[in-house]
Formats: structure tokens, C-alpha cells, sequence
């Protein structure tokens, strides 16, 4: 029973991957909101397939030099200075204009990508509670308090944050926009699975296999 299951440990990232948004669909989750930013995660980052194959989205951040280099990723600061929200929405319409439900969300989604953010977790749990209500998932409302290395109490998926390191997870394939051009790519960002299958999508990630969980 699903209330059996202990709680999962994860980072809030921009429009999450597929494994991560399966994860929330079928288990209780619970915000890691107390760690330092790093540089090469999906804290600021998110995947999609467009005509060039699989393409990196990153929201530009304000650094912070000298001894304030070590920021909490609660405190860190957007760019806003650069037009990336409309980059990245111009980006999402020229790679998805043509997917089966691109019309369907995009009036949902457009606010997000004029709406100025000053912090990037603020943006990113947005963004996740944007595509909760576009599948109609619940998004976890509980965050950590303390920052614990080693959790005992929880299943500890932070790694999953790390873009270098992929977790053992293989979704089943579905149409993708360009699939006659790069094949299936997988476990792409949750609004890739949400343009090509649409109203099938929740019950994609309810059905695809956690074993990664195992591994």
C-alpha cells in the first residue's frame, strides 16, 4: 500500500525528467530544500528533444563570488538580465508546435515564461506545480528542514539531481516529434512526455517501473 512506503527524498528541478515526475505519481515525496547549489544539476537545467536531437534549456543564475561562493540553493538568485524565459518558451514552441498536444497546454504554460522569478527554487517548484496540475497529480507539500547527509528515515534520491550521473531507468517508448530523425530519446523533461501524449501521460508515469529505486 502506498502509505506503507517511506518517503522519498528529492530535489525540486526545472520541469523535472520523466523518472523523477514517475516517482511523484506513484510515491510520497518530500523536498530536499537545505543543501548547497551545484553547478551541473538539473537544479537550473532541463532536457528536450528538438529537430538538432536532445537539447539542454539552463536558467542562467547570478553567482556569488569570493567567500559568499557556497550559496544555498534556497538563496539563489535568477539572471534576469537576460531574456532566457523567452528564449526558452520560443525554444519549446519551435520544437513542439507540431506534437499532438502542444495547443492543448500552452495557454497553462505561457505565464511561467513571462512571469519574473527572483529565485530559482521559487521558479522550479512552480514549474513542478504546473505540470502536477497539468497531469492532476498531487504536488508533496512537505520540505526538509535541516540539510542530514544520511538520511535513515527516508529512500535518499538526491542523486537524481545530478545531470552526469543516470539513474537505471529505462521508460517505454512513445511518438516522439522527431523519432524518424534521432530515435527515442529517454527520460527527457516531463513537458516532452506531456506535448506527445497529453492526456496519456499520468497514466504512463503510473505504469513505468520504479526499479531504479532498487539499483
Amino acid at each position: 500500500m502506498m502509505h506503507m512506503d517511506p518517503l522519498i527524498l528529492l530535489h525540486p528541478t526545472y520541469f523535472p525528467n520523466i523518472a523523477s515526475m514517475a516517482l511523484l505519481a506513484q510515491r510520497k515525496c518530500l523536498w530536499e530544500v537545505c543543501d548547497y547549489f551545484q553547478k551541473q544539476t538539473y537544479r537550473n537545467r532541463t532536457y528536450i528533444c528538438t529537430d538538432q536531437g536532445k537539447h539542454m534549456m539552463t536558467i542562467p543564475i547570478k553567482h556569488v563570488g569570493g567567500e559568499q561562493g557556497k550559496q544555498f540553493y534556497r538563496d539563489v538568485k535568477v539572471d534576469n538580465q537576460y531574456p532566457w524565459q523567452r528564449q526558452h518558451w520560443r525554444t519549446l514552441q519551435t520544437a513542439y508546435r507540431s506534437s499532438p498536444f502542444f495547443e492543448y497546454y500552452e495557454d497553462e504554460l505561457a505565464p511561467l515564461f513571462k512571469d519574473s522569478f527572483e529565485f530559482l527554487l521559487d521558479f522550479n517548484l512552480r514549474s513542478i506545480e504546473l505540470a502536477c496540475e497539468l497531469l492532476q497529480l498531487d504536488i508533496p507539500s512537505s520540505k526538509t528542514t535541516v540539510y542530514d547527509p544520511n538520511p535513515n528515515n527516508f529512500i535518499d534520491m538526491r542523486c537524481m539531481v545530478n545531470a552526469k550521473k543516470s539513474v537505471s531507468f529505462y521508460p517505454p517508448p512513445y511518438t516522439q516529434v522527431f523519432v524518424e530523425r534521432h530515435g527515442f530519446i529517454g527520460n527527457l523533461s516531463i513537458l516532452d512526455l506531456l506535448f506527445n501524449e497529453g492526456t496519456a501521460a499520468p497514466t504512463y508515469l503510473e505504469e513505468v517501473s520504479l526499479s531504479f529505486l532498487n539499483a
